[in-house]
């Protein structure tokens, strides 16, 4: 049994503000020398990398579907027993689909935090605290947190509309980029489609995250010191610990792409890769790096779209490719890593750029979101206890004549969703795998 003090940063809705909030409150404690540990509710690639630099640990994913209820079990309680706090940051809404935030708070006994855009509100924010609060008799509750607060006296009423007082956990102003120093306008951490920009872009992020804890070191919660936190202590039960994976990949060598161009790579899939006995090679096409000598090949989902000409440019790398799969050597792409084996990529403003050409078909951008959800795929025969598990999140559309060698599907529904694409050596999807979700279907994606 290993008790800490835990939070479950949520919200009403999305762009409450939970992001800022749960780095902040990472970046406060981290800076006075306490080991804290932040984990994202769902599928994510983009926040973890603010909770990181905020932290200074790693930061994984909690999903009661995706991941599993188990793993869930172990990667907090083994995060419980190293570190003095722990932060959630929900996704969504607190109450918002199937397997809900809520959910996973009630299960691990996480108190939630609410975070409320109050910008525009005044005492009716006691009415969607009470709501929160009281929708589920049995949700573990810590209190709310203003934001996007106008000043003291707007505070006030704020707080005035409270029926319990002790649901106030302060307020936090607008945070812009002029707080950080930078002189422009907008939101204190940018955005662009499919999110968050990446910590690691901005050279100036962790001057930024310093500007939000320094707002939240004004709240009541920001305030609290180590003794105070224990209210929020949970215990967390020694999990059972799971088969172990066989080294279905071991004396094999995996090269993963990683840079700003592939960047959705969860720390949990490198993990399990290494778990089944592959060495993990990393290179990144944006700088030149030339394939690592490998035995299969992992191009992970990102941002091609904006660094298209730069990859369309990278020959060198192309043609190291295309010798890796006449070689017969597997290569596994998601999503964005699928739109740089295109043909071609027609960006948002309408330029069409050749991409590298050893998976037949095309994509374009859209200015509309194409697919969001929870998205699960039984590969080779494997029936749905073995299915990978994992999500789909794009906003490009791709036209394909290679051979669909399995479909996803939607949880809980049999009907063929987006295809699996098999180009001799090649599979290529939109969906985004969680390995650890079936780490022998991993295996057979790496094995010719």
């Amino acid at each position: 049994m290993a008790r800490c003090p835990a939070l479950v940063i949520a919200a009403p809705a999305s762009g409450q503000g939970k992001t800022t909030v749960t780095a902040a409150l990472a970046r406060l404690h981290a800076r006075q020398g306490r080991r804290v540990r932040v984990f994202k509710c769902g599928p994510d690639y983009l926040d973890p990398h603010w909770h990181q630099l905020a932290s200074g640990a790693p930061v994984h994913q909690l999903d009661l579907w995706m991941t599993g209820e188990a793993d869930c079990a172990r990667r907090l309680a083994q995060a419980a027993a190293q570190a003095d706090l722990l932060l959630v940051e929900g996704v969504m809404g607190l109450f918002d689909g199937e397997h809900s935030v809520a959910a996973l708070a009630r299960r691990f006994g996480m108190p939630v935090l609410a975070v409320v855009d109050a910008g525009a509100m005044g005492g009716t924010l006691g009415a969607v605290v009470h709501g929160l609060r009281h929708y589920w008799a049995d949700l573990p509750w810590a209190g709310v947190l203003a934001n996007r607060v106008a000043g003291e006296r707007h505070a006030d009423m704020l707080r005035a509309g409270l029926r319990d007082g002790a649901d106030w956990l302060g307020a936090l102003p607008r945070l812009t980029n002029t707080v950080a120093g930078t002189g422009e306008p907008g939101g204190l951490l940018p955005e662009r489609h499919l999110g968050l920009v990446g910590a690691q872009e901005l050279p100036d992020a962790l001057q930024r995250l310093d500007a939000a804890a320094d707002a939240l070191a004004a709240t009541p919660l920001g305030r609290m010191d180590l003794q105070a936190l224990q209210r929020f202590a949970v215990d967390f039960a020694a999990p059972v610990q799971p088969t172990p994976v066989p080294p279905l990949l071991a004396g094999r060598t995996v090269a993963v792409a990683q840079d700003a161009a592939f960047c959705f790579v969860y720390d949990a899939n490198l993990d399990t890769l290494r778990s089944l006995g592959a060495r993990v090679a990393l290179f990144s096409p944006l700088r030149g790096d030339p394939l690592p000598a490998c035995d299969a090949v992992w191009l992970p989902g990102g941002y091609p779209e904006l660094h298209a000409d730069t990859l369309a440019a990278n020959t060198a790398l192309r043609e190291a490719l295309r010798a890796h799969v006449a070689a017969g050597r597997p290569v596994w792409a998601e999503c964005g890593g699928m739109l740089a084996l295109l043909e071609s990529l027609t960006l948002a403003d309408g330029r069409s750029v050749p991409m590298w050409g050893l998976l037949p078909g095309r994509a374009a951008m859209r200015r509309r979101l194409a697919a969001l959800g929870p998205r699960e795929v039984p590969l080779d025969g494997m029936d749905g206890a073995q299915a990978l598990r994992g999500h789909t999140f794009h906003y490009s559309t791709t036209d394909s004549p290679a051979t669909a060698c399995a479909h996803t599907r939607r949880p809980g529904e049999g009907a063929a969703d987006e295809p699996v694409y098999r180009h001799g050596s090649i599979r290529a999807s939109y969906f985004h795998a969680w390995f650890a979700s079936s780490p022998r279907a991993v295996a057979a994606l790496f094995t010719p």
